[in-house]
């Protein structure tokens, strides 16, 4: 796993999530606004973030609800233009996720450079998405034919507000998800943006002994992130590093501050 320190330049990051405002296409656009406002209030997320310490940021159509599993071409678009032009603002690896579409993702990546993807990459769930489906082999492939041979895949097996359909223990989705794809982490995730998976949830995901990363995916707090910080190998912190811990809130530099101050005490 010595590509995780090379790429974060420490062996447990925290990678800080950007929510992108509502993008053009999406019922919660502000018609009044325009992509200046977004990329703006984008600008100024990122630099909270950098300033406060995290080790990479994550790009994501937060607010592109309800989320769709493909996604339409102007979201893709609209992320595209919003990190070209933050460009030469962002000074740490940054990844991308293009909610809930992988393919979608992937192109993103390969337009923007993004060292590290987040997606649901497999698995079939009943969700307030409707019944969601993935193909697994298709985004692989996909993968491969962009050829982006250095883009650290971060599957999240177990998504917000979804469960898996049929009968199987997480034991065995994970077992069988890196046998057939071998994503560099696993991402795990809460109930929705801002809730913790169980302890005991990512205490069995890691006695499996696994070959590649396990990421805790929400619910991240200065209160708990030393205890998640023994068991995972690194985490992805939205909600909490907002003002007053609301998920709809921007970036409040002093609570990114006081959390990555906890997060590096040894």
């Amino acid at each position: 796993m010595n590509w995780i320190k090379a790429l974060f330049s420490t062996s447990k990051p925290i990678i800080g999530m950007c929510h992108l405002m509502a993008l053009p296409g999406d019922p919660m656009y502000d018609k009044n606004g325009d992509m200046e406002k977004i990329i703006d209030y984008a600008l100024k997320d990122i630099t909270m973030l950098q300033d406060g310490g995290v080790d990479a940021v994550l790009f994501s159509n937060e607010f592109s609800m309800p989320y769709q599993t493909t996604v339409e071409p102007i979201t893709i678009a609209a992320m595209a233009r919003i990190i070209g032009e933050l460009k030469h603002a962002i000074k740490i690896p940054y990844g991308v996720d293009c909610l809930f579409d992988p393919i979608a993702t992937i192109d993103l990546a390969a337009v923007t450079n993004a060292a590290f993807i987040r997606e649901v990459m497999s698995g079939i769930y009943a969700s307030e998405l409707g019944l969601w489906n993935t193909d697994l082999g298709k985004t692989y492939r996909h993968l491969c034919n962009r050829g982006l041979t250095n883009l650290k895949v971060f599957n999240n097996v177990m998504p917000e507000f979804a469960k898996y359909i049929g009968e199987r223990d997480i034991g065995e989705i994970i077992t069988s998800t890196l046998f057939v794809s071998k994503p560099d982490a696993l991402c795990v995730s809460g109930l929705t943006a801002g809730k913790k998976p169980g302890t005991e949830l990512l205490i069995k995901i890691k006695d499996l002994g696994l070959d590649t990363l396990l990421f805790c995916n929400t619910g991240c707090t200065k209160d708990n992130i030393k205890e998640i910080l023994k068991i995972t190998d690194g985490v992805i912190v939205g909600t909490t590093f907002k003002v007053d811990g609301k998920f709809n809130n921007s970036i409040d530099i002093k609570r990114v501050k006081e959390f990555m101050s906890v997060a590096r005490e040894n």
